[in-house]
């Protein structure tokens, strides 16, 4: 399995990392892809990159809720990272108006800033897009670039926002939504070929059921995985092998595996 999202940094593995990334491994996790936030989540994310090398593969770019009237100066940070080191990805980058509209046009601006870089830098991207599917795609029409690839990660959307992303050249992140009762993704996977998914888990947030309302970690990606497969009624060792394929052939834009 590869973990194609997990915020692994995080303060709330503060005390129990080193046992949780074991559980990870030992659950046949391979590699964690670590998506970045902002500046202050650099350090930590870049520690766990050298700590763990060819296992947690670190992303840099500006997360849209983290951003605010410093945009400017958050986007030359990622810029100068950029420039001195190999990343995985540009992400986790995006449109959030869920929780506030005030910076939408700062979001829109770095959104297309960073799938800038990404196109130089020959990247793909992770896309974070909550309250704005639409508003997303249309900046990705606006940039009009057949080399601009990705994720749209934690894809909790309908299956008409599900095929459009697919046209676009697109993977869907499938977390722990799709274990959730009424999370509506057992109306859209039947119809998605899993060659256009992806495992995630977004630890620590939305841990999948049974441990729903708890702290989420990379180890609970085979319950991902066995909903996924219980949904599209397929065996969790086709869905094991295709999408860790999948992720194996979105990581080849960097690595050149």
């Amino acid at each position: 399995m590869i973990e194609t999202h997990a915020h692994i940094y995080d303060q709330q593995f503060e005390n129990d990392r080193q046992s949780m990334l074991e559980k990870a491994w030992k659950s046949g996790i391979q590699q964690i892809w670590m998506p970045n936030c902002d500046q202050y989540t650099i350090p930590g994310m870049m520690q766990l990159a050298k700590d763990f090398p060819g296992k947690c593969l670190p992303m840099i770019g500006l997360h849209p809720c983290y951003i605010k009237e410093d945009f400017e100066t958050e986007l030359q940070i990622v810029e100068q990272w950029l420039a001195r080191y190999p990343f995985l990805a540009i992400g986790e980058i995006g449109m959030d108006l869920f929780w506030d509209t005030t910076f939408r046009a700062q979001q829109e601006e770095a959104f297309l800033t960073q799938c800038q870089w990404a196109i130089q830098y020959d990247l793909w991207i992770d896309i974070h897009s909550r309250n704005a599917f639409w508003e997303t795609v249309s900046l990705l029409e606006k940039i009009a670039n057949p080399a601009l690839t990705g994720v749209f990660h934690c894809f909790t959307g309908t299956l008409n926002e599900a095929r459009r992303a697919v046209d676009l050249g697109f993977m869907l992140g499938i977390g722990g939504v799709v274990t959730f009762k009424n999370g509506g993704l057992d109306q859209v996977l039947p119809h998605i070929a899993l060659e256009h998914l992806l495992l995630e888990t977004d630890s620590p947030y939305l841990a999948p059921v049974p441990y729903r309302g708890k702290r989420n970690e990379p180890g609970y990606l085979l319950l991902i995985a066995q909903r996924i497969a219980d949904i599209k009624q397929i065996s969790v060792e086709e869905v094991l092998t295709i999408t860790t394929q999948n992720a194996l052939k979105l990581s080849q834009k960097t690595l050149k595996i």
